[in-house]
């Protein structure tokens, strides 16, 4: 299998612990879905709290706290209609009167070697990826960022941006993976971040359903 991430790794991807590596490595020709399941501690600004309220409208962030909140990570790879490898994670929280879900479709630009994350449904949220590999666990930071608006994309001002970090890494002695997300910004500092631990398995999928393509039309993508 190689995945989305391993194309922006390059030769680093072999230094990723091999559990990691197995659960980014999923490809378009892959013919499998990978689901994960276990609890997340949720926590939020007071700042962002009106954007966030807003959000869950679009699959994107959401203005729920909580502590071991169940939740479920499905990822799968494809090609898009345009010939782009992507990966689509679908992360879904259950709170105890409502459910919040938060979807991205990470993209390979091949002629630019970058990867670009579709944030939401529809991807009207654009930024870049960069990944790297610390002690076996894969590190990601996002980067310049755009709204994209009818297929158009405009540069989002840095203070006016989020920083993300992701940490995912497989602990060997309890049998499941870790992550740790966190969003903040210059402007309303902490916004959003959720961490825990899950297990997962692969099951078979012949075909990509809709609901796991949750943003089209990327003929044309941001500029390098």
């Amino acid at each position: 299998m190689t995945g989305v991430y391993e194309r922006a790794l390059g030769k680093s991807a072999a230094d990723l612990h091999s559990k990691v590596r197995e659960r980014y490595g999923i490809g378009p020709d892959d013919d499998v879905v990978c689901v994960g399941r276990g609890l997340m501690d949720i926590t939020r600004g007071l700042l962002a709290l009106p954007v966030l309220y807003a959000m869950p409208y679009r699959d994107l962030l959401f203005p729920e706290r909580g502590e071991s909140v169940p939740f479920t990570v499905t990822t799968v790879g494809y090609r898009t209609g345009a010939g782009h490898e992507v990966l689509t994670t679908r992360r879904e929280f259950e709170f105890d009167r409502t459910e919040r879900r938060f979807d991205s479709l990470t993209l390979w630009d091949a002629e630019n070697e970058r990867l670009l994350d579709f944030l939401g449904r529809n991807g009207h949220v654009v930024s870049e990826l960069h990944p790297r590999v610390e002690d076996g666990a894969l590190v990601v930071e996002g980067g310049r960022q755009w709204f994209r608006i009818r297929g158009r994309y405009l540069p989002i001002p840095g203070p006016l941006g989020a920083d993300v970090t992701v940490r995912d890494r497989y602990d060997d002695e309890e049998e499941r993976y870790r992550v740790t997300a966190v969003v903040e910004s210059a402007l309303a500092g902490h916004i959003l971040s959720y961490r825990g631990a899950f297990t997962q398995e692969f099951e078979e999928l012949a075909d990509v359903p809709t609901d796991l393509r949750p943003t089209r039309g990327l003929s044309r993508l941001p500029p390098a």
